[in-house]
């Protein structure tokens, strides 16, 4: 049956973005946050100090650090760092960051392409006018594939996740991955592919993301995926052979899952899930809190998208994205409203909103970009007053609160990281002007600002706060401190560390590592041990060094020298 279609879209609303924009945002948006960015988290610290440790001679079979498993479970991003830092002849951090700078483009592409093909379905086309020019399918495609990769580059909580080296961002790249397959299983208007090439993408899609997300730490999300998609085709006409093959391939993978899975863990060991409390209000109330921000502003219009292709939700251009970014919210909150889980749910969540446009009326659309224009502008007015205030000192206040957060910082002129942030506002400046002109209304016209203005704010703190935020977030400055310490060629015992903490003196220190326990550390002078050692024996070790991590009040990291034998010992 025939259901009307609420996307009213005239002609000049599907003018070509010119093709130099999104890839000029894509590179502002994907290049800073890996380039010259410490890693800051525990995890993004944890994945490579395996990394290292892979790279080192350790087991590929096992993700390890000093012998010990680190979980969650995942091997795909670890082989693919240590990969690259052996065969790369970069230094190590660009390297092992290579493969997720690879993985975030593949998120973002997918994405569009997976959108420009539903968005070519029979279902999806807008309303045929009476009188005039109708849509061209492949004009109208682009344009809400356009408003799709907008809306996922606005969303806030893809930033940092998205770009840290670890499984999170393979996990990520695995579910658009998977989008892209399952758009492939309905034949699209306009000139359609060999129905065999397109079946063909189809499974070897799935077979593709189904080993991603398997080898990702993300087997739990294999098969509530591949049924869901199998639900689909199945309904829709696809082929049986081709539903079973696409199935097969996934049970390929959790079968390879399954046989690398260490023995004596469980399939907690993949991190999930922590539960969720369904009595408990607090419980509901981080779930309300992280969803206020974390989706914005992507969930809203998806929202509005929903509610106006209601009458379309078995329709595969609404009904598989919302399959899959509901099977994968249910997973976050099944995971204690899991951020890691959640973002997952990003690029689906973005695809629904790119078919808000479509039904947008002008005054909605203006209303969007205005608040985006205030939004970005004013926080990009606070990033420049604190950066001239630490290089200053005026205003006093802003400066005063830098050196009281971060003491020890001393800020510095960094003319690459200026010429960036100086160009990034330049853009926004000229994007806004343009704004203001008089144009033709484009589908994309709503979400330009809102992208262009969170990737702007990205951009600043990337290059104006980048070294404080190195200074004040990561390990390298007691890394180095401690380093400073060690006599050449020696290594260090080190007890109460995180692997990541580890990873950060092995990356920043550039030292060898070895834990207490083991016989190797028998050798080596100096221990360090953290906050969470136990008692050391004052009769093998004498206190050289107590480092706070970065202020006073923080958790510090205690050196330690081998204590000379005494000369009762000795006799």
């Amino acid at each position: 049956m025939n259901r009307p279609t609420p996307a009213l879209v005239v002609p000049q609303a599907v003018r070509r973005l010119p093709r130099w924009v999104p890839w000029l945002l894509m590179a502002a948006y994907v290049l800073p946050g890996f380039w010259g960015r410490d890693p800051w988290r525990g995890a993004d610290l944890t994945s490579l100090a395996v990394m290292l440790e892979m790279h080192a001679g350790g087991p590929w079979h096992v993700p390890q650090v000093l012998g010990e498993t680190v979980l969650p479970l995942a091997w795909l991003p670890y082989w693919l760092g240590a990969a690259a830092i052996a065969w790369l002849p970069l230094p190590t951090l660009v390297a092992a960051r290579l493969p997720f700078v690879l993985a975030l483009g593949l998120t973002l592409a997918c994405t569009w392409y997976s959108v420009y093909r539903l968005a070519r379905l029979p279902a999806a086309q807008p309303l045929a006018p009476a009188l005039g020019e109708a849509v061209a399918p492949v004009d109208y495609a682009r344009a809400v594939a356009d408003g799709a990769l907008l809306a996922l580059v606005a969303t806030l909580g893809l930033a940092m996740l998205a770009h840290e080296t670890t499984p999170t961002a393979l996990q990520l790249a695995g579910v658009a991955l998977w989008g892209w397959a399952g758009a492939h299983g309905w034949s699209s208007g306009g000139a359609p592919q060999p129905t065999s090439v397109r079946l063909g993408a189809a499974v070897g899609g799935t077979w593709a993301a189904a080993f991603v997300l398997a080898l990702s730490g993300a087997p739990w999300l294999v098969g509530p995926l591949a049924l869901a998609q199998a639900a689909w085709w199945w309904r829709t006409g696809m082929p049986p052979s081709r539903v079973v093959l696409a199935l097969a391939g996934c049970a390929a993978a959790l079968g390879l899952t399954w046989a690398l899975h260490p023995a004596g863990l469980g399939w907690t060991a993949y991190g999930w899930p922590d539960g969720f409390d369904l009595t408990s209000l607090a419980a509901w109330g981080s779930l309300g809190r992280l969803l206020a921000w974390f989706v914005w502003p992507s969930a809203v219009l998806a929202l509005w998208a929903l509610w106006r292709w209601r009458a379309h939700l078995r329709s595969p251009h609404i009904g598989w994205p919302l399959t899959q970014a509901l099977v994968v919210l249910l997973a976050s909150v099944a995971d204690g409203a899991n951020d890691r889980v959640l973002v997952l749910a990003l690029p689906s969540i973005a695809t629904l909103a790119a078919w808000a446009l479509p039904t947008l009326r002008g005054s909605l659309s203006a209303a969007i970009d205005w608040f985006a224009v205030l939004l970005y502008s004013g926080a990009a007015v606070i990033v420049w007053v604190i950066w001239v205030a630490m290089m200053t000192g005026v205003p006093a206040k802003p400066a005063a609160n830098v050196a009281r957060a971060a003491p020890g910082f001393e800020p510095a002129l960094h003319p690459v990281l200026l010429g960036a942030a100086l160009a990034g506002t330049a853009l926004w400046l000229a994007l806004v002007v343009w704004r203001l002109g008089r144009h033709a209304p484009a589908l994309w016209k709503g979400l330009v600002l809102s992208a262009a203005g969170f990737t702007l704010n990205w951009l600043l703190l990337m290059t104006l706060w980048l070294p404080l935020l190195n200074w004040g977030l990561g390990l390298r400055p007691i890394s180095e401190r401690i380093a400073r310490l060690v006599p050449a060629q020696a290594c260090v015992a080190v007890t109460g560390l995180s692997p990541g903490d580890i990873g950060a003196l092995r990356l920043h220190g550039g030292l060898a590592v070895q834990r207490l326990d083991s016989r190797s550390a028998q050798r080596c002078p100096l221990l360090v041990a953290g906050p969470r050692a136990r008692a050391i024996d004052p009769d093998q070790w004498t206190l050289r060094a107590d480092l706070p991590r970065l202020r006073e009040n923080r958790e510090r990291w205690r050196v330690y020298e081998r204590a000379a034998p005494s000369a009762d010992g000795a006799s």
